[in-house]
């Protein structure tokens, strides 16, 4: 039983999170989704050491898990309008890439500048 209550505790935190986010959208007068809200807060949560990693971690590794299913109603409601985008897809496709490749290039240039940031305040 002891093990059943730490998830539910970990998807408390997750909801509340969530919870906390929607709130913060319906208050603020500002084009952000809650859920950005809800990931800057828990960020701080956990960069502050006010929910611990091992508070959340399993929780989040399940919807994670899980969260491919999340996409099949996408997925089939792009297949139903199949007809509207046949003569667009090679632009889709160039769109998806370059957009995949502008993500890996910022990703990679922030790590560097991380890692030479660690580096520099190591010497």
């Amino acid at each position: 039983m002891r093990g059943k209550m730490k998830y539910i505790f970990q998807f408390v935190w997750i909801f509340g999170v969530s919870l906390a986010g929607e709130v913060l959208n319906a208050l603020l007068p500002m084009p952000v989704p809650a859920s950005v809200y809800g990931l800057v807060i828990m960020f701080i949560l956990l960069l502050t050491g006010i929910v611990k990693l091992e508070q959340v971690e399993n929780a989040a590794d399940f919807l994670m898990a899980v969260m491919p299913l999340f996409f099949i109603d996408s997925t089939v409601g792009v297949m139903n309008y199949y007809g509207l985008i046949k003569g667009k897809i090679p632009i889709l496709f160039l769109a998806a890439f370059l957009s995949f490749a502008a993500v890996v290039v910022v990703v990679g240039v922030t790590a560097q500048g991380i890692i030479r940031g660690k580096r520099k305040r190591g010497k």
